[in-house]
């Protein structure tokens, strides 16, 4: 195989690309810190992309809420991701990253559940940074990968509208930090493109306050928390052919720790939350990438989640197929775009009482990402 060729391929961002298959997956998912980085070559990279994901929700069965049966309460959403690496030493690389973790967001166009939700969002960005130090092998060589990061976290509720009413009257912020760890170790051959690579991602459990309002006056204090889970993901590539390049990826996340989202506002007489007592996900990726010419290399890929619900939610299985194109420029920079189509499989709620219990139809939905990189 062409030596020159294959670091070409290798550095057509394919798993950067299969991210857009991630970014709807089971439990809370959404970005992924980009620490592949560290594997570039240069002395200084920066790499930064976000994607657009359009998921499509809507409730076939919902006895209490019969008005919002065929509405699509799910919102689009947008996943920054940036990264910055620095070559400290000919063996030493560190890199500083951000990326929206974890979140979710759905909107009600009138009262939803028990508590008349009309709109219910959180966010959880990670600031990281993390390093890398690599071994010579007689063959290949292997890398200590080890980093630290800090989850901020922001929920928002407005609820309490009467059955039926767009008007709620309650309003609750509420905000976290949490600092957690990542550590992983990697192989690569990179003559022909192979690298293997294993990482673990601590959790974290959040426990925010902020306040409250009652038709906007001031309501107290409010408090709320979740724990968050960890995670080990193991990821391969190898050139196949000249100028090609397969690459896969496993996932396990530890969403059976995610048991309840608990709610309290004291002022409110108000103790309320989410029950999602859900099962561990699993993520499998996989995909083909070809080298067209030394300016265009393109990607397809497919993945599979198979959901977390256990009957107390509506987080289902989803399939993403997607395809990606990166073009380099004369100015030493890589373009990189990508389309992904989304199934997710329709879901049912089966331990509540059975009024209560909804199901959403199966649907599609449909993530673009775009990004740009350069390295000195």
């Amino acid at each position: 195989m062409n030596n020159r060729r294959l670091k070409a391929l290798l550095g057509a961002g394919c798993f950067s690309l299969a991210l857009i298959g991630s970014a709807h997956a089971g439990g809370f998912s959404r970005g992924s810190a980009d620490t592949d980085i560290l594997f570039e070559d240069g002395n200084f990279n920066m790499r930064t992309s976000v994607t657009y994901v359009a998921p499509t929700r809507k409730y076939s069965k919902n006895i209490a809420n019969p008005y919002l049966i065929g509405e699509n309460y799910s919102d689009s959403y947008a996943i920054p991701s940036a990264a910055v690496k620095f070559k400290l030493t000919e063996n030493l690389s560190c890199a500083g990253t951000l990326t929206e973790s974890y979140g979710g967001s759905a909107s009600w166009s009138r009262s939803s559940g028990t508590l008349g939700k009309l709109q219910e969002d959180f966010t959880m960005y990670e600031y990281g940074a993390t390093c890398g130090v690599k071994f010579d092998l007689s063959k290949g060589r292997i890398w200590f990968i080890g980093g630290v990061y800090n989850e901020v976290t922001d929920y928002n509720l407005v609820a309490g509208a009467a059955l039926g009413s767009s008007v709620a009257p309650i309003n609750v912020s509420l905000h976290d930090s949490n600092v957690g760890w990542r550590a992983g170790v990697a192989y690569e051959i990179p003559e022909i493109a192979f690298r293997t690579q294993l990482m673990y991602r601590s959790g974290v459990n959040i426990n925010a306050t902020g306040n409250a309002t009652y038709y906007g006056l001031p309501a107290g204090p409010a408090t709320g928390a979740a724990n968050f889970p960890q995670s080990v993901e193991f990821k391969a590539q190898s050139g196949i052919a000249p100028d090609w390049l397969a690459y896969g990826s496993v996932k396990w996340t530890n969403w059976s720790v995610t048991k309840q989202l608990t709610l309290n506002v004291p002022g409110l007489h108000l103790t309320n939350g989410n029950d999602y007592f859900w099962r561990d996900g699993w993520t499998v990726t996989g995909g083909i990438g070809h080298k067209f010419n030394d300016q265009l290399s393109g990607t397809v890929f497919a993945s599979w989640d198979r959901g977390v619900s256990t009957g107390w939610d509506l987080t289902g299985a989803s399939y993403t197929i997607g395809t990606g194109v990166s073009l380099k420029d004369k100015m030493g920079g890589e373009l990189r775009l990508g389309v992904a189509a989304i199934y997710l499989a329709s879901v049912s709620e089966t331990n509540y009482a059975p009024i209560f219990n909804r199901t959403v139809q199966g649907d599609w939905g449909y993530a673009f990402s775009g990004g740009y990189s350069i390295k000195w």
